[in-house]
């Protein structure tokens, strides 16, 4: 099918197998070192043990009953109303059809929906991570800041910012 797909059934809940697919589709970007890749596996773990009270939600991008694209994102502890993005993957052989898009686009819903305000990204300053940078701007977001040499002598940190509009319902429930 060329051109546009049709579009991803979306699951927030996470199960016990997610953590097998949230491997496979970090490891298939081709960007993340294992050890990242085992970070993201971890927040799944944890997901998995303490639900919500994890400060870690899940959006899940199914096509034929395969996870081919999630994100996760939370609060940010001591803010109200500011989220950090903290996983975004797409699987490498559905890169560059709208899915990444679309995938951010409901993920800012869902925080939206919840009371956030703006959401923050923060990603690495490596060449590797040029296109993610590219997608992050093209999508609405600015550069807050930049730190240099963070991750490692000559990788620094991109943070990324983007405000949204929490819900009109939730915005309702908040001043009455």
């Amino acid at each position: 099918m060329a051109g546009q797909e049709a579009a991803p059934r979306w699951r927030c809940d996470v199960l016990p197998g997610d953590r097998e697919a949230v491997r496979r589709l970090t490891q298939s970007t081709g960007v993340f070192h294992p050890f990242e890749i085992d970070v993201a596996v971890e927040l799944v773990d944890e997901r998995l043990a303490r639900g919500p009270s994890s400060g870690y939600e899940f959006l899940f991008a199914e096509e034929n009953g395969e996870a081919v694209g999630y994100a996760c994102f939370g609060p940010i502890a001591l803010t109200q109303g500011s989220y950090d993005l903290y996983w975004i993957a797409v699987a490498k052989d559905r890169q560059g059809c709208g899915l990444g898009r679309m995938l951010l686009s409901e993920s800012e819903r869902l925080i939206a929906a919840a009371g956030g305000r703006q959401v923050y990204i923060e990603t690495s300053g490596r060449d590797v991570y040029e296109p993610t940078r590219q997608f992050y701007l093209r999508c609405g977001y600015r550069i807050a800041a930049v730190l240099g040499d963070f991750y490692a002598a000559g990788d620094d940190k991109v943070i990324f910012v983007k405000a949204i509009r929490p819900s009109a319902a939730e915005g309702s429930a908040r001043r009455a």
